[in-house]
């Protein structure tokens, strides 16, 4: 199975955080599981950093270090995913969260999120 992690769900995963659900845990770790992280989220997660948010205390280099080290694949922005945004209702505003979602449903993939408005757009959004 095809897991596009969000991008705290991924950061939670790799850090071995609390704050990862025991479902999103679950998911990740089973045996069929192939996960992806996202170009989008490492964007965002550089962007974040650079600016000194205290909720992003990785770069983007050291998160793209610890996604591949962790066996993630990386999945790149393509056109379609960029234009497929452009069908998705307005349940969300921000940018990262809808190309993943955009994303997950040009692949398909499941896109694991604890977003309850990402959550909104249901199809292949697994709430964690």
């Amino acid at each position: 199975m095809n897991l596009l992690l969000d991008t705290h769900i991924a950061l939670w995963a790799i850090a071995g955080s609390p704050r990862l659900p025991p479902k999103a845990r679950a998911l990740i770790t089973a045996p069929d599981a192939n996960i992806w992280v996202s170009a989008a989220s490492l964007w965002e997660i550089a962007i974040k950093h650079a600016l000194g948010r205290g909720d992003m205390p990785v770069s983007g280099q050291d998160a793209l270090h610890w996604f591949v080290q962790a066996g993630y694949r990386i999945l790149p922005i393509e056109a379609r995913h960029a234009v497929a945004v452009e069908d998705l209702p307005a349940h969300h505003s921000d940018p990262f969260d809808r190309i993943l979602v955009a994303q997950a449903v040009v692949e398909p993939m499941r896109l694991l999120t604890h977003d309850p408005m990402v959550a909104l757009y249901g199809g292949p959004i697994v709430e964690v």
